[in-house]
């Protein structure tokens, strides 16, 4: 109860203080004095109003919105026909109207790699930079074993360039 009484009081004694600033600082403006911030670095959270930031070209102007593809083409097909341009357009990563775009435009629609497809990429590709450093071990011992081994790292090398086309 007493520590109660004792905030009490020292938050009357603040409120206090606090109203002889602000009455000094309106007198300060009635005089045309110039208003000093130094008392009022008890309180930080205090902004003084002369802090208002204007930005030097005003207000930001709207961009223009990009109004494409607001017009639908409707066609005819078969309930087969559908779910086939669905499962291709999903197998290549577009949405069914993006794979009909492309494919009227007759652009190249790349099928997207399945998880197992990425992992026997990653396979190869490990494979390749392994028979690299086994080629580059025998390369004084044994040439011969040496350009063999080489050999079948250019060839998986094609391999692999073939599945990034």
């Amino acid at each position: 109860m007493k520590n109660v009484k004792q905030k009490n009081e020292l938050h009357g004694k603040n409120q206090d203080v606090i109203a002889k600033k602000v009455d000094s600082k309106t007198e300060q403006d009635h005089k045309g004095l110039p208003i000093s911030f130094s008392n009022l670095d008890d309180n930080s959270r205090c902004v003084p109003v002369g802090t208002i930031l204007i930005a030097p070209d005003g207000r930001n102007k709207k961009k223009e919105r990009f109004k494409g593809k607001s017009q639908n083409i409707k066609f005819r097909c078969s309930i087969y026909e559908k779910k086939l341009l669905k499962i291709k357009a999903r197998h290549s990563g577009l949405s069914l109207s993006e794979f009909c775009r492309r494919a009227a435009y007759e652009k190249e629609i790349k099928e997207r790699l399945s998880e197992d497809h990425i992992e026997i990429y990653k396979t190869l590709s490990k494979f390749h930079n392994n028979f690299k450093s086994i080629g580059n071990m025998f390369r004084r011992k044994d040439p011969e074993l040496s350009r063999e081994i080489y050999k079948l790292a250019e060839e998986i090398k094609t391999h692999l360039q073939n599945v990034k086309k």
